[in-house]
């Protein structure tokens, strides 16, 4: 122990400073709840990769603001009530295996039984005259796809965002989160090289469900280790050294949010993950629909989806790399604001190259490129980008914000900001493109609507900037008080 206490005590030199700030001790812990991210971020990969290919290529990419208003944004609120009612009634592992298990029984039971009975399940409401009613009524009549895309979704939001993390900040310190949040994305983000290699190769929509379903399995395994082989050291999980929450009485799931909603702290984090969620909504719709003309086919666009994880992968990884180095030696403005900043930029180049393609057409033409080519190019350089910064910078200064806050808060607080706010985030823009194409401007297309679009798109990372410093500015004064 006197050994550990004086090798804490050192600073990390070298090239150890740079690419590995973990100490040998650490690694007991540290490598089980990395492989443990992987093995989320690996299904969440796999699962968007194909929910996104199966519902563009049968339904068309204007049907993904329908599923995210109408479908995912009810789902993850129904998902967040039950979440609280278990959270009332059982323990934190008991309701993390009951989570788990039941997202690996919809994954078996599409395999075996939905997806193979797919034509006898589905309606068709294509030839409905009301081109607002159809776009309502086509996901409800393929309401097979319509749930997988909704499994999907709430797999990243119930998985990664609410139980991973919040055993993380249960687990983890203050001063330790800022050397493994970080370091844990390093080698999670390795499962999208994987996962991209697994959508280009692997066509069978079966095998990828069994696959999912082994690595919810694999979720569990690692937990249970955890709890029962490594945190039982007190080297590997002090509970005196993480902000210990008073004694409370169980709230009710009203009181809760009263609870949550009157804090100032979280109505920042909300708006940094509903900021997020609608900006990169905005554009990655209209992208999907100029990739969905380029790769027409279901095996073309999950193969060209797989390409996107494999970039995705590698750019996250390089961040991770420098994103640790920030947190470490930068403020947490300074990191938390690189997310927006670069999502910004790569966003407005998008839209430019979409409201100026007419008059880039000739000069892109003369060079033996085509426009859409062109356009599904920077679009997906823009996604990398963005994402890359996200899962590097934003998840691990948005995570580190919860760990000073009480019990409450960082419970029932964190899922209603992570479950409900990022659905409701990717529903928001859902929502714009919604009422664009169905109301305000019906019969008209996303293209047609890119300058409006932009203007919104713009408007919201300003938002998002004044988030970044208003938690930046709490943020500070909770952790001096946390550290006193």
């Amino acid at each position: 122990m006197a050994n550990v206490k004086k090798e804490e005590s050192q600073d990390f030199t070298g090239w150890k400073a740079v690419l590995w700030p973990i100490y040998s001790h650490e690694l007991k812990k540290f490598l089980p709840m990395a492989f443990m991210m992987m093995c989320i971020l690996f299904n969440y990969s796999v699962l968007r990769g194909t929910k996104d290919s199966l519902v563009v290529t049968y339904m068309g990419a204007e049907a993904i603001p329908t599923l995210k208003l109408w479908f995912v944004l009810p789902s993850a609120v129904l998902f967040m009530l039950v979440y609280s009612k278990l959270s009332n009634n059982f323990s934190k592992d008991t309701v993390f295996y009951m989570v788990v298990s039941f997202f690996m029984a919809y994954f078996a039971l599409f395999a075996a039984v939905l997806y193979p009975c797919n034509s006898i399940l589905s309606f068709d409401f294509s030839d409905v005259e009301s081109k607002f009613l159809r776009n309502l009524l086509i996901p409800v009549g393929g309401w097979v796809f319509s749930s997988f895309y909704v499994m999907s979704e709430l797999w990243g939001s119930a998985m990664v965002s609410l139980m991973f993390w919040r055993f993380a900040n249960d687990v983890t310190s203050l001063k330790q989160s800022k050397r493994f949040y970080s370091m844990f994305g390093f080698i999670a983000n390795g499962a999208l090289l994987f996962s991209g290699t697994v959508l280009n190769t692997v066509k069978n929509i079966y095998l990828i469900n069994a696959i999912a379903v082994i690595f919810c399995l694999f979720v569990i395994v690692i937990y249970y280790w955890l709890n029962n082989r490594v945190l039982t050291d007190p080297r590997f999980f002090n509970p005196d050294e993480i902000k210990k929450p008073k004694k409370k009485a169980k709230l009710s799931l009203g009181e809760s949010l009263k609870y949550i909603f009157s804090s100032k702290y979280l109505g920042f984090i909300v708006m940094l993950v509903v900021c997020y969620g609608v900006s990169i909504n905005l554009v990655e719709v209209m992208w999907k629909g100029q990739a969905k003309l380029l790769y027409p086919t279901d095996a073309e666009f999950r193969g060209f989806m797989g390409n996107l994880q494999i970039w995705t992968g590698g750019a996250t990884i390089l961040f991770m790399l420098i994103g640790t180095n920030i947190l470490r030696r930068c403020s947490w403005f300074s990191s938390a604001i690189v997310t927006p900043l670069m999502t910004f930029i790569t966003g407005i180049i998008f839209f430019l190259f979409i409201i100026f393609k007419e008059e880039l057409t000739p000069l892109i033409s003369s060079s033996g490129l085509t426009v859409l080519g062109i356009i599904t190019s920077v679009g997906l350089f823009q996604n990398v980008l963005s994402k890359g910064v996200k899962y590097s910078l934003f998840d691990a200064t948005k995570e580190m914000s919860y760990i000073p806050l009480d019990d409450e808060l960082k419970s029932k607080g964190k899922a209603a900001v992570d479950v409900i706010g990022g659905r409701a985030g990717k529903s928001g823009g859902a929502l714009i493109q919604f009422l664009l194409l169905n109301v305000i401007f019906a019969g008209s297309s996303l293209v047609q609507l890119a300058p409006l679009i932009s203007v919104i798109f713009a408007a919201i990372l300003l938002i998002w900037f004044y988030a970044v410093y208003g938690l930046s500015k709490e943020f500070n004064k909770l952790s001096a008080e946390h550290n006193e």
